[in-house]
């Protein structure tokens, strides 16, 4: 056991702290952003392969699931720094 995990969790303090916690919430965002994009990017890409006036569209529908970790950064900074 290490001895300064006890102590946190002996005193009531919170395991996380504001920077760890802002962490773990970009990095989920991001991960389910990159899962959305797996299957967003492969629909696209076989549409566009059929449809070349498709490339805007598919772009577009790419590109909204990254507006999420953006979003997710902007809380954060807001949330730290504010």
């Amino acid at each position: 056991m290490i001895p300064e995990t006890a102590m946190l969790l002996q005193e009531g303090a919170p395991i996380l702290n504001d920077a760890g916690a802002a962490a773990i919430a970009v990095g989920l965002s991001a991960l389910a952003a990159g899962y959305a994009e797996r299957g967003i990017g492969s629909a696209a890409i076989g549409a566009i392969a059929e449809d070349d006036d498709l490339f805007v569209n598919g772009l577009i529908l790419t590109v909204i699931p990254e507006t999420l970790v953006i979003l997710v950064l902007v809380v954060v900074f807001l949330v730290l720094f504010i």
